[in-house]
């Protein structure tokens, strides 16, 4: 795993994009044709990470729409959690510790949930939202919810961002102070960090999506 997870152009992060992105459709491809009715290891796997996205989704959406969404947020959750996992690789560049990776994909869930919003609501319902309740504070509550919408892709981005460079970070640094310990413990910190981001990523992308259904929840 090297430093320089900040640049703003490197192109070894969308190399390690590509093989990463190749290593889960093939490996997708490969388990969902060699379905078994008792699973082995890595079915039993993949069929418990999608029943989790699926349970989630159905709590916090309802299980027919939010079923709807198992594949945005069901590749969301695949992506980010095998390009996370990158970083344990030696001599790799971890996508996600690159702001273009994560921007990118906060912008798909923004504009995901949005249309989704228009498309349940209506435009003209969906604007009214960001008027707020009361008409006379209209022209001040409309722009202070455009930039909290917008706010949305700092947020999901730069969490992402912040914390798998954080990683490398700590890695690095125990690996000047420390070396000797940076295989136990560094690792066991990307590990660990690569499903817990995954899932804060995951979740709000799941919690937009439910505001931008039922508009009655946005509104309290």
């Amino acid at each position: 795993m090297e430093h320089g997870g900040a640049q703003l152009i490197a192109w070894p992060i969308v190399y390690w994009t590509w093989i990463t992105m190749a290593f889960v459709i093939v490996i997708s491809f490969l388990v969902s044709r060699n379905l078994k009715k008792i699973p082995g290891k890595i079915q039993f796997l993949f069929e418990a990470f999608i029943s989790f996205i699926a349970g989630v989704l159905s709590d916090a959406i309802g299980e027919e729409k939010g079923l709807s969404f198992l594949p945005l947020v069901g590749g969301f959750a695949f992506f980010i959690l095998f390009t996370n996992l990158v970083g344990l690789i030696p001599g790799a560049h971890q996508p996600t510790s690159n702001l273009n990776t994560t921007v990118a994909l906060a912008l798909i869930a923004f504009i995901a949930y949005n249309i989704v919003a228009v498309k349940e609501q209506g435009l003209f319902n969906y604007i009214k939202h960001f008027m707020g309740p009361v008409k006379a504070l209209a022209p001040l509550m409309f722009p202070i919810e455009v930039v909290s919408h917008i706010s949305r892709i700092l947020s999901l981005s730069l969490r992402l961002f912040g914390n798998m460079y954080g990683d490398e970070m700590i890695v690095w640094v125990l690996l000047k102070m420390v070396p000797l310990l940076v295989p136990v413990f560094g690792l066991a910190i990307v590990f660990g960090n690569s499903f817990l981001q995954t899932y804060i990523f995951c979740m709000l992308t799941v919690v937009y999506l439910s505001l931008a259904i039922h508009s009655e929840e946005e509104e309290h």
